[in-house]
């Protein structure tokens, strides 16, 4: 079982702590998460997808935290959840198949609790990402989605035939995990689609984990596009 040191200031740490701890069912067992819902009633859901298990990915990622935090501030309700085999989630790491059954149990959580839910999206980060877009080809009712740093030279993305939904994909120009052609070849397919609109940006000189000033940036991105969308849907 891998379980990640929780890592990052005092605040960050505080904040963390006070977010409900969640337990619901999975697939294969219990599975850990994070649940911050909103007191607007019928407020928007999203669920936050962490990096690859088996290389210290866990639900408190700073990626991760940081994105579920930006949407909770944009008036979403949020849940992040550890993929089964990390942390107190049970189960063992199977290959990305039992990791998209764990998500859509998560998705079926998040629902049951806020069934009036008008929009719902999914944003995960690498290994989550490529979970993410696999979760929005089988769920229909996901209206927007956030890909970071997507790993499209590890995993097959042709799936996505047609994408669904419109959505953000996220990279730096110095990822060297996910190499930035490789993520731009993904766009270009995406691009050729009809009746969505994938918006693609590269931040410079961000590496894959967009570590220092780089972090702001990207959640900036997040934020302005996110917001975007919404007032747009309710025009």
């Amino acid at each position: 079982m891998l379980k990640k040191p929780l890592n990052g200031p005092p605040i960050l740490r505080s904040l963390i702590a006070r977010m409900p701890e969640v337990i619901f069912p999975g697939p294969d067992g219990r599975l850990e998460g994070r649940y911050h819902p909103q007191k607007q009633k019928d407020a928007p859901i999203a669920i936050i997808l962490h990096p690859h298990p088996q290389f210290g990915g866990t639900m408190n990622n700073k990626v991760v935290y940081n994105l579920h935090y930006a949407f909770h501030k944009m008036g979403f309700t949020v849940l992040r959840f550890n993929f089964r085999g990390v942390g107190k989630s049970q189960g063992e790491y199977d290959q990305g198949i039992g990791e998209l059954s764990d998500a859509a149990s998560a998705l079926d959580y998040l629902q049951a609790m806020n069934p009036n839910a008008k929009h719902c999206w999914v944003a995960g980060f690498s290994f989550g990402a490529w979970i993410g877009m696999q979760l929005l080809m089988r769920r229909p009712e996901i209206s927007g989605f956030i890909s970071v740093a997507p790993p499209a030279n590890m995993y097959d993305f042709s799936f996505l035939a047609p994408c669904p939904a419109s959505g953000l994909i996220i990279n730096g120009s110095g990822d060297r995990v996910a190499p930035p052609p490789d993520t731009i070849d993904l766009v270009d397919k995406l691009h050729e689609q009809k009746g969505i609109t994938i918006t693609h940006q590269v931040l410079d000189g961000a590496g894959h984990f967009f570590e220092n000033d780089h972090m702001d940036t990207m959640i900036g991105n997040v934020d302005t596009y996110v917001r975007r969308r919404l007032t747009e849907t309710t025009r």
